[in-house]
């Protein structure tokens, strides 16, 4: 009688190399991830009098206004400048991780970050 054939995934060598297969990929993801959580973004508007740096945590680590943007009767431009460096900064993040683990993964698989 014969053995079913389960597309390669059958023999008892061929899982326990994809296993370790599995395994040291998930290592390699979650050392690009330690890697990504270390870094930093920085994203600047209003021409670089706003500046803000968000960690790989998303946390916002830092924030420079320049004085000059400082207008007591102009409060929502200042909140619309910290909004767009905080914006750019988290897309600078996304950009960056979502390139970073999609090479890790095969061919057409990048989209998952």
């Amino acid at each position: 009688m014969a053995r079913p054939n389960f597309g390669g995934f059958g023999g008892g060598a061929n899982m326990q190399q994809l296993m370790r297969q599995a395994q040291k990929m998930q290592q390699q993801m979650t050392d690009m991830q330690q890697k990504l959580e270390e870094k930093s973004y920085e994203a600047a508007s209003g021409g670089g009098m706003v500046k803000v740096t968000v960690s790989g945590k998303r946390e916002i680590t830092a924030v420079s206004i320049d004085p000059q943007v400082i207008d007591p009767d102009d409060n929502e431009m200042l909140e619309d400048l910290i909004k767009a460096a905080v914006n750019e900064a988290l897309r600078k993040l996304d950009e960056d991780r979502e390139s970073s683990m999609g090479k890790m993964l095969p061919t057409g698989m990048g989209g998952l970050f």
